[in-house]
C-alpha cells in the first residue's frame, strides 16, 4: 500500500456521496480525495452568464499500488490507469453579489467512475 493511501474499507464513504474538501470517496476501483479548489468560476445561479464558467478540483486518487493527483473539471471525464472517473456535481452553486465567496469547508463533491 502507498503510504498515506487510505484504505478503500476503512475510510471512505461509498461511491455516490458528496464529500468535503479531505475526505475520501470510493469511485469504482479507486478512492478519490477532493484537496483543493483549484477554480470555481461557474455562473452564478442567480445571475444571466455569456459563459457557464467552470469548476477544477485538485484530486488524490489512489488505487492498488499507485496514487496520481489531477485538476478534476466537472463534467469532464478524466483517465489513469484504466479507470475513467469524473467530477460529476459541486455544491454550492455560485450566489452573485460582495460577499458571496464559497469558503472551502463548505463545499461537496460528487465523483462517479465511468
Amino acid at each position: 500500500m502507498i503510504p498515506d493511501a487510505p484504505s478503500p474499507e476503512s475510510v471512505a464513504s461509498p461511491q455516490g456521496t458528496p464529500v468535503a474538501l479531505g475526505q475520501a470517496v470510493q469511485v469504482g476501483p479507486v478512492v478519490a480525495t477532493p484537496m483543493e479548489v483549484v477554480e470555481d468560476s461557474r455562473c452564478p445561479i442567480n445571475a444571466r452568464c455569456v459563459w457557464a464558467g467552470r469548476l477544477v478540483v485538485k484530486t488524490r486518487i489512489d488505487g492498488a499500488g499507485w496514487r496520481d493527483t489531477a485538476d478534476l473539471t466537472l463534467g469532464e471525464p478524466w483517465s489513469t490507469h484504466n479507470v475513467v472517473l469524473a467530477l460529476t456535481s459541486g455544491e454550492p452553486g455560485k450566489m452573485a453579489g460582495e460577499g458571496q465567496e464559497t469558503p472551502p469547508g463548505a463545499y461537496r463533491f460528487t465523483y462517479e467512475a465511468r
